[in-house]
């Protein structure tokens, strides 16, 4: 299984950008866990936003409001809208999967996903 993001890239405090996610060789177009997480310069990686399979969506507190996560199941692919951009959003941003449809003290645990993508660099500067 691999999973490719793309659509990171610089941007100033305010902005959007969009990131994809693409995932092959196994379908997770109705099972499974599909997210996103960050990881900034000298702090752990943390959990951004997550979509389960059945439609529902969990994201973190920072992010609430600001963020979007959403899933193409025609394509294998997931997505992470991100508006309003703050320079704390910077950070590489990767894209996790998981065939089980995680429980929601669970869906936060970057360990339990069992598939990443390389991860793309998200900027936020004036």
């Amino acid at each position: 299984v691999q999973l490719q993001a793309s659509g990171g890239g610089l941007v100033q405090p305010g902005g959007s950008l969009r990131l994809s996610c693409a995932a092959s060789g196994r379908t997770f177009n109705r099972d499974g866990t599909m997210a996103w997480f960050r990881q900034a310069p000298g702090k752990e990686r943390e959990f951004v936003a997550a979509s389960r399979g059945g439609g529902s969506k969990f994201y973190a507190d920072s992010v609430k409001g600001r963020f979007t996560i959403s899933r193409d199941n025609a394509k294998n692919t997931v997505s992470l809208q991100m508006n309003s951009l703050k320079f704390e959003d910077t950070a590489i941003y990767y894209c996790a999967a998981d065939p089980r449809n995680f429980i929601l003290s669970t869906i936060k645990r970057s360990v339990e996903y069992e598939y990443w993508g390389q991860g793309t660099q998200v900027t936020v500067s004036s």
